[in-house]
């Protein structure tokens, strides 16, 4: 049985979005008509969706129409490939090459695979959605209710064992505010994890080894304030919180996707707000405070995929906002 965050990530949110699909594709194949000029009040004009046909959907590890899975997701893809394998048999016609002919190395949300996939398919004219991660700021401003972030915040960054692609991937806030944070992370990694996170049927494992060394080096990173144990044989990363983290640290070089939450000091908000718009835009962007004009502000000299106001991940819940990177 899976545990209750696996199912979540891995199965509910699917079945929803196949839901959402098959109640709303009539709607969204049906003929768009638009506005006319003076010359062509006559006529019919509108706008006709064609299907692409055959689509090709390479997935991170979290989660061909054939699929390629990561190559990280060794069970899933093994599972796939059986049951594609026994689907092209049957469809000797089809003219897409079987999934495991070809490996995209490195591929997920990280740009550097969306660089791999957009190379390969030019060559082809094929069009391409990506949907970009990368390190999701959470900005806590020294107005909050420290508790409320804390256990908003620990949700977040540790769901899944952290393994989520708008997990938040770092705290920006001042010296004050991480000192006032770290009681209250620890409480809430308490309460959701138990005293041993170790023995908890809620918390996850990391998927495979080599995630597992990636995620373990990046300890290395400030100081262990919260957590920091882990078992390689399990696969067992402790949920930890990083305290005085340099932006030129290891762990701020590369997208976490582990059970690791690095606090990185700004003196302001505009120090903050800085430091977001000198990095890559990402895929999503957490803000707290209890004055709605900063929180406003940094939704407005910003730019980023999705952003959230006082939670973490709840934007992905709504099938009706737009999901992806910027560009």
């Amino acid at each position: 049985q899976p545990s209750f965050e696996a199912y979540f990530t891995e199965i509910l949110l699917c079945k929803n979005e196949l839901n959402t699909t098959l109640n709303n594709l009539s709607h969204w194949m049906k003929d768009e008509h638009t506005d006319k000029n003076l010359v062509t009040q006559l006529d019919s004009a509108f706008i006709r969706k064609d299907p692409y046909g055959v689509v090709l959907i390479i997935a991170p590890w979290s989660n061909c129409v054939i699929i390629k899975p990561s190559e990280i997701a060794k069970h899933t893809e093994r599972l796939l490939a059986e049951t594609l394998a026994c689907y092209l048999d049957n469809v000797r016609s089809c003219p897409c090459p079987c999934p495991r002919a070809t490996v995209f190395p490195g591929t997920g949300t990280h740009p550097s695979g969306g660089r791999i996939i957009r190379a390969a398919a030019a060559k082809h004219l094929t069009p391409v959605t990506l949907e970009l991660g990368g390190k999701n700021p959470c900005y806590v401003s020294d107005t909050c209710n420290v508790q409320n972030v804390a256990r908003r915040v620990a949700w977040g960054r540790f769901f899944n064992a952290g393994q989520t692609c708008v997990a938040p991937d770092y705290v920006l806030c001042s010296v004050e505010m991480q000192e006032k944070l770290m009681p209250f992370l620890r409480e809430a990694i308490t309460e959701f994890f138990g005293s041993n996170p170790r023995e908890s049927p809620d918390f996850g494992r990391i998927v495979g080894d080599k995630q597992f060394r990636r995620v373990r080096a990046l300890l290395c990173s400030g100081r262990v304030a919260i957590g920091g144990q882990t078992d390689e044989k399990e696969r067992y990363i402790a949920p930890t919180v990083l305290a005085d983290v340099l932006p030129s640290d290891p762990i701020m070089q590369e997208e976490i996707f582990g059970p690791i939450l690095p606090i990185v000091v700004v003196a302001s908000m505009d120090e903050a707000i800085d430091f977001i718009n000198a990095r890559p835009r990402p895929l999503a962007l957490y803000v707290f405070s209890c004055d709605s004009k900063v929180v406003n502000q940094v939704l407005e000299r910003t730019s980023s995929g999705g952003f959230c106001g006082n939670d973490t991940l709840m934007h992905v819940t709504l099938p009706s906002l737009p999901f992806g990177g910027i560009g």
